[in-house]
């Protein structure tokens, strides 16, 4: 492993410091609000120590952004962190399935069948009828062709 910091964590901590300074915060003052050094501070924003996720949750509040605001532009960064496994492309992740209320239901009924083996046998049906992920069709080839 490297020596030399991720160029997402250099992103992010340039984000920090550039927050920070737009807002006049000194690295001493933004440490006591988070209860580190100013050391730590400039670890953070030089990239050579990751901010953990609930620490660059902190920082979005004490800074006044979103979340997000620390990862705008790395999207132009180049390397692994712009790596997709082809399973990740093949299934975009959307929200709004997640959050619709036919997901509620769907979860609440489910959870709601008292028996285990009923949820079960439910589940085995719903997979007969879905179609199958990539990956568990290459298995069945393997074992069709095996046989």
């Amino acid at each position: 492993m490297s020596d030399t910091p991720h160029p997402i964590d250099i992103h992010v901590g340039t984000r920090v410091r550039a927050r920070r300074r737009l807002l006049g915060i000194t690295q001493e003052k933004l440490g006591e609000a988070l209860g580190l050094t100013f050391q730590q501070v400039q670890k953070y924003e030089r990239g050579s120590n990751r901010i953990s996720a609930s620490r660059l949750f902190e920082l979005s509040r004490i800074l006044a952004v979103p979340v997000t605001y620390f990862y705008e532009g790395a999207e132009a960064l180049d390397g692994e962190a712009n790596a997709v496994l082809p399973e990740a492309a093949a299934a975009p992740f959307e929200a709004e399935q997640l959050s619709s209320r036919e997901t509620h239901d769907l979860l609440r009924f489910y959870y709601g069948l008292p028996d285990p083996q009923v949820r079960r046998r439910f589940l085995d049906l719903l997979k007969s009828v879905a179609p199958a992920p990539a990956e568990e069709i290459d298995v069945q080839e393997q074992r069709k062709a095996a046989a």
